[in-house]
């Protein structure tokens, strides 16, 4: 097992800032008792029986492929994951090559005021393109399999399903069957699952991470005779647990159900500019606008086609739902913060973003960011850091410069005390900072 593993790394080498894959297996014959190992991990000890067979449960379960066993040839295996993952890796880089063709039609790449828009994994801090940063939390989910089975099967579950309510029907029955274990551990039938049953199939099979949750959990595979059919069934069997590894259960269950999806979070890409009278010039990419580059094109010229007397005859409330069809135009939104000292500060939000997720990031941006400040979008607008409004509601999409004062209170209680004006920009913005071109 452990030279498998050791085989896996060589040819599946985890890249950090590279996509992710999703990882099938092939299986051909039908064994009484089904034994399998999971996706590799580098640097970690042998795996626990109940790790192999969740890993092993991860790889079987994507795609609908069939469950591996005993006879399957890890070479094949290994093979096929392979032959996946590099399938996979020409169809994202296909796409991100259309993309950046698409997008050079629309604005020379050179000029633009943010290369593209990216992301964070909170599992491995990889730096992640959109098109990659789902293939690479899954990939990072399933090489936690070796190290922490349970805890990668409960990512599973509320990471790979979309539907929540799906989710929660099958962490319900799942919390079920190991309430009714507790309860009666000497009990055989709250032991053994028969994957056949009508609830199991329409409530548990269909969400993605719950039999590998319970394979941690230490069930396993076993066909078993079933009175009245010629025919052995499948089933899921829990051998006799002692009252320790009952509490572990319990725990386990109680993490299932509050666990949370894994998402990739937004990396702001934090930039500190010198004085420039090009501020308020954006050239956004694609990324940016929730349409492609040929509706853009084909947006851009209607615009110019509209006349001033048009706008003249629309009612408030048509002006009100274009407003809001064009807040929804927009993913993301490049915001820029003049600060006093003429140096500018720039950062990539959800468009949809609170108003203050705005203030927090100017704060922690600042060496003194305790300090009471605001923030004055164009027109005079004076934001409010309590606000509970996005940023599109606002209208500060998909690209705007604002501007940066402090609390002019504080800043007189300062001066009479002999106190000198607080430093701005943290040392590590000015180590970078650029010049607007």
């Amino acid at each position: 097992m452990k030279k498998f593993f050791e085989d896996m790394k060589k040819d599946l080498k985890f890249k950090s800032a590279g996509p992710g894959k999703k990882l099938t297996e092939d299986a051909s014959s039908k064994p009484q008792v089904v034994q399998s190992s999971g996706p590799a991990k580098p640097c970690y000890a042998a795996p626990t029986e109940g790790a192999q067979k969740a890993g092993a449960a991860a790889l079987a379960r994507i795609e609908g492929q069939p469950r591996p066993r005993v006879q399957t040839s890890q070479d094949v295996i290994r093979l096929q994951v392979k032959r996946e993952l590099e399938a996979e890796a020409a169809a994202v880089a296909e796409k991100e090559k259309t993309t950046a063709v698409e997008g050079s039609n629309v604005k020379d790449l050179a000029f633009l005021s943010v290369t593209g828009v990216y992301f964070t994994c909170p599992l491995t801090g990889a730096t992640l393109t959109k098109s990659e940063r789902d293939v690479h939390i899954k990939e990072a989910i399933f090489m936690r399999f070796e190290e922490a089975a349970v805890e990668a099967s409960i990512m599973m579950v509320h990471t790979f399903n979309k539907d929540r309510e799906k989710v929660k029907a099958a962490v319900d029955i799942i919390s079920k069957y190991i309430e009714n274990i507790c309860k009666n551990p000497t009990e055989e039938k709250y032991r053994k699952i028969k994957l056949s049953n009508k609830v199991f199939q329409e409530k548990v099979k269909t969400v993605e991470g719950s039999r590998e949750f319970l394979e941690a959990m230490g069930f396993q595979s076993i066909m078993l005779d079933v009175e009245g059919h010629e025919e052995s069934e499948e089933f899921l069997v829990l051998m006799e647990h002692n009252p320790e590894s009952l509490e572990v259960m319990k725990e386990s269950r109680d993490r299932l159900q509050r666990g949370e999806p894994v998402r990739a979070q937004l990396d702001r890409q934090p930039q500190a500019f010198r004085p420039s009278p090009n501020a308020m010039h954006f050239e956004l990419p694609s990324e940016f606008y929730n349409l492609t580059a040929e509706e853009l094109k084909r947006e851009q010229k209607q615009k110019n086609e509209v006349v001033d007397k048009n706008a003249m005859l629309r009612t408030k409330a048509m002006r009100e739902r274009e407003e809001q069809r064009e807040r929804r135009k927009y993913n993301y939104t490049l915001l820029r913060v003049r600060l006093p000292d003429g140096n500018i500060l720039q950062g990539t939000f959800l468009a949809w973003d609170k108003v203050s997720v705005l203030f927090q990031f100017v704060r922690d941006s600042l060496v003194d960011g305790w300090q009471p400040f605001e923030l004055v979008a164009p027109g005079g607008h004076k934001l409010q850091e309590d606000q509970e409004v996005a940023l599109n509601e606002c209208s500060l999409v998909p690209a705007v410069l604002l501007m940066f004062s402090w609390d002019a209170a504080v800043q007189a209680d300062i001066a009479a005390g002999g106190g000198k004006s607080p430093a701005l920009l943290k040392p590590e913005l000015l180590e970078n900072i650029q010049t607007l071109s």
